[in-house]
């Protein structure tokens, strides 16, 4: 994030060009601590020793390990001061104490013992928080989690579908309140099981069976009637449902949405559900989903890859955006299909890649995208490297600061454009060009100047 009083100096601490002494002298002030603690790589000591000085607890909280060599992590280790020495240590602690992820790697350097101690840890927080962060431990361990005698650990073991739970511990996790919602969301039911989960009146435990994959026709057919939009969406969503009645299911939430229903609209546009069974479906019983009405059955269909060429041309072709977007990231991708889609729409940065970094994508027409009317195109012109400094100009006149942005960033921003953008009232614009690495260091002094440090 950016220092919002002194984005200059936070931006600056980023900049991968900056030199040691200018990064010393920003580790004196709060802005600068701030930029250096999103900085990546490794930082000097001596820039670490002035971090310790001025903010010792907080920094040697925040500092990743790779950020520091081993003489730092030895001096921190040894540190006089226990608020510093025992920083990271008890930053981690606090996590395990609020339940919040921390990476397995960490918890074993933290408490010095390898993750199957840990997870026989005395204090049952630590062995929940084994339990979220180790994901592929062996069955042996994940056993002894499921028979633990705390329910935060047996519920924390049992919120991924990995490593699972065994046959043999089916009937008594489904029988435990602390973790049954969880395993009634993946695990095989008998027609025995699922029939006592929808005696419950829990209406987590009816979502959790309704997004089962493993539900039998029966099954599906007896959650039809069930008045909640989640499980709804989840019912029409399963392979044992026919075109009429998926269409009747949506329809019901869509009028709940419509009138005003905000747990319609969540099971709508917020769910993360999908009918992923169809990747697996015969090509020929994929290919009847092409006429779908609902879009996410056909943007599961755009992520296969085996679909024939008329497919694909329907499905560049298809109304919803979404659909279009994922069938643009096959690998043989026409040039021109690529370039329509980003000149219509602009690209998905937060999607990762983007399509302007798809081997077809024809890069030679990057430039042109900065004449078009919209802003969100306009952007996709930025991803050539080699943009005219005229284009640049033209760009950072944007009213749009995502643009300005944009232009900060650019490896052929000159002085004159950074000097311009280092000025710009919007804090993340000024911010991304200090940060910039082509920033002359006579400015990176000047700007230590202008901010007193």
């Amino acid at each position: 994030m950016t220092s919002l009083a002194h984005p200059r100096l936070s931006g600056l601490a980023r900049n991968p060009a900056a030199p040691q002494d200018v990064l010393v002298r920003l580790a004196a002030h709060p802005a600068g601590r701030h930029g250096l603690s999103l900085r990546r790589g490794q930082l000097a000591d001596a820039v670490v020793e002035t971090l310790l000085t001025h903010d010792g607890a907080d920094v040697a909280m925040k500092l990743r390990e790779d950020s520091i060599s081993p003489q730092m992590r030895r001096r921190i280790a040894e540190h006089p001061d226990p608020a510093i020495r025992d920083g990271r240590a008890d930053f981690v602690r606090l996590m395990v104490d609020l339940e919040e992820a921390v990476g397995i790697a960490l918890l074993e350097e933290v408490y010095g013992r390898h993750r199957t101690e840990l997870a026989d840890a005395r204090d049952p927080r630590l062995r929940a928080a084994v339990a979220r962060a180790w994901h592929d431990r062996p069955m042996t361990v994940q056993a002894a989690l499921l028979a633990d005698p705390d329910p935060q650990v047996r519920a924390a073991a049992t919120v991924r579908p990995q490593p699972g739970v065994p046959p043999e511990w089916t009937a008594r996790c489904l029988a435990d309140p602390a973790v049954r919602a969880n395993v009634a969301r993946y695990v095989p039911l008998t027609p025995d099981q699922f029939a006592e989960l929808m005696r419950t009146e829990d209406e987590r435990i009816r979502q959790a069976v309704a997004g089962n994959p493993h539900l039998s026709t029966e099954m599906v057919a007896r959650l039809l009637d069930v008045d909640d939009p989640s499980v709804r969406v989840a019912v029409a969503q399963s392979r044992h449902v026919d075109t009429e009645t998926r269409d009747r299911l949506y329809a019901l939430v869509e009028a709940e949405r419509e009138a005003g229903s905000i747990a319609a609209q969540v099971a709508l546009d917020w769910s993360s559900t999908e009918p992923s069974w169809l990747r697996t479906a015969p090509l020929d019983e994929r290919l009847t989903y092409l006429d779908c009405r609902q879009p996410v059955f056909r943007r599961v269909l755009a992520s296969c890859r085996d679909l024939p060429e008329e497919a694909w041309r329907r499905l560049d072709d298809d109304p919803d955006l979404g659909v279009r977007r994922t069938a643009a990231r096959r690998p043989d991708t026409p040039p021109e299909v690529l370039e329509r889609l980003a000149r219509a729409h602009g690209d998905a940065f937060h999607i990762r890649p983007p399509l302007v970094e798809h081997p077809n994508f024809p890069r030679h027409t990057l430039r042109s995208f900065a004449t078009e009317p919209d802003p969100h195109v306009r952007y996709v012109a930025l991803r050539d490297p080699e943009l005219p400094v005229a284009v640049l100009h033209q760009l950072a006149a944007a009213p749009e600061p995502f643009l300005r942005r944009g232009v900060a960033r650019h490896p052929r921003a000159t002085d004159a454009l950074l000097n311009q953008l280092l000025a710009d009232p919007t804090p993340d614009v000024a911010d991304d060009a200090a940060a910039n690495s082509v920033l002359s260091r006579t400015r990176m002094y000047g700007i230590l100047s202008e901010g007193d440090v």
